[in-house]
């Protein structure tokens, strides 16, 4: 029981570490675009890129002499 001294205070303070966390969060913005940062995540970053025909080259016409 004496272990009780030791962790309930430890419990109290971690909780208000996370309480704190959790405020400071709040007020930086953290939670103000939630749809935003969802959409971002599956959006694509490029546009498909379009694949150019190749172009085949003409024999040349020109006789080595």
């Amino acid at each position: 029981m004496e272990v009780l001294v030791y962790l309930v205070p430890l419990a109290l303070g971690l909780g208000l570490i996370g309480l704190l966390g959790f405020l400071w969060s709040l007020k930086s913005g953290q939670y103000d675009d939630l749809e935003g940062a969802a959409w971002r995540a599956i959006a694509d970053d490029e546009p498909p890129r379009e694949v150019a025909p190749t172009v085949e080259a003409k024999p040349s016409t020109v006789r080595p002499a």
